[in-house]
């Protein structure tokens, strides 16, 4: 081993040693945290309104306010839903990376308190959903099998990248949510949990991409940047599902057409992923055919 090689490991094992005392110092069970108990109260939003795929539309001026509750009800159980499938892809391609490797290593210890988190998130947001009174939202049929695939084959930068697009677009939604006194009560809770215990896994996604892309090859980034950016495309496009319309009681038909047009969000999406197109831009990862799908799902 060099002594860059030796030096960079270094780096590596203090970045995990410190995720895992700031894990050890402020995490939360879910299961205690956040009020199960008190009956869902349909005065309260789901989400900030402002984050509705319909908010700014001329369908959302015609709806009641209760529609517009509900609505963000449906929506938020629908993004927590997208949220459980992709940790439930993160979760194996961490597993896979760090098989067989040296467990006396800080980050392999991390990467197993990482899998912690995820589980609990993951029953946190079922819970969250079927306390907002929604089905079992999934992506659609092609998206489920693309993500099987992602998940047996992604490797390296590219898991750790798309693992940081995910997390990160997610983050910046919930910061609003947790602060905004419109959403329910137990929906704040889940969000500030998932903010606070999130922020160790980006610190750690980004810090891995980095790494793997170290002396990385123009050809070999040139890949990882499509790879991560349909990656991100089908992973944002399948968070609002097009059945939360009719489950709020709304014409499918129209809310789809209106959503899909809706500047609003559209702008909301872009503001939130500033920084992630910085980052992906600062590895090389963001080439102009990584950024065709980045725009398809406005994230650019």
């Amino acid at each position: 081993m060099t002594t860059i090689d030796t030096h960079d490991q270094a780096d590596r094992q203090s970045v995990a040693r410190r995720l895992l005392e700031s894990s050890e110092t402020l995490s939360y069970d879910p299961a205690r945290e956040v009020d199960w108990e008190t009956p869902l109260d349909t005065d309260y939003h789901g989400t900030s309104p402002e984050w509705s795929t319909l908010y700014g539309t001329a369908y959302w001026d015609e709806m009641t306010e209760e529609q517009r509750r509900e609505l963000t009800r449906q929506e938020a159980a629908s993004v927590a839903s997208t949220g459980i499938w992709f940790e439930m892809i993160l979760q194996q391609m961490i597993l896979r990376d760090f098989y067989a490797k040296d467990p006396t290593d800080p980050a392999f210890q991390w990467a197993l308190t990482e899998i912690a988190d995820e589980c609990r998130h993951s029953i946190m947001f079922a819970r969250g959903a079927a306390k907002l009174g929604a089905p079992a939202y999934r992506p659609k049929r092609h998206v489920v099998e693309l993500g099987r695939a992602f998940k047996a084959v992604a490797f390296g930068e590219a898991a750790y990248a798309a693992i940081l697009v995910a997390e990160e677009v997610l983050d910046v939604m919930q910061r609003d949510w947790m602060r905004d006194e419109r959403v329910v009560p137990f929906v704040r809770t889940i969000n500030n949990i998932h903010v606070v215990e999130e922020s160790r896994h980006m610190k750690f996604a980004r810090e891995e991409t980095r790494d793997r892309l170290r002396g990385a090859s123009r050809p070999r980034r040139q890949f990882t940047a499509l790879v991560v950016s349909i990656a991100a495309y089908h992973i944002v496009t399948s968070m609002w599902s097009d059945e939360v319309y009719a489950n709020a009681g709304l014409d499918t038909k129209r809310a789809v057409r209106e959503a899909k047009a809706n500047e609003h969000h559209k702008s909301m999406l872009r503001s939130s992923c500033a920084g992630l197109m910085e980052f992906l831009d600062s590895c090389g990862l963001l080439t102009r055919p990584a950024t065709y799908f980045y725009q398809r799902a406005n994230l650019i």
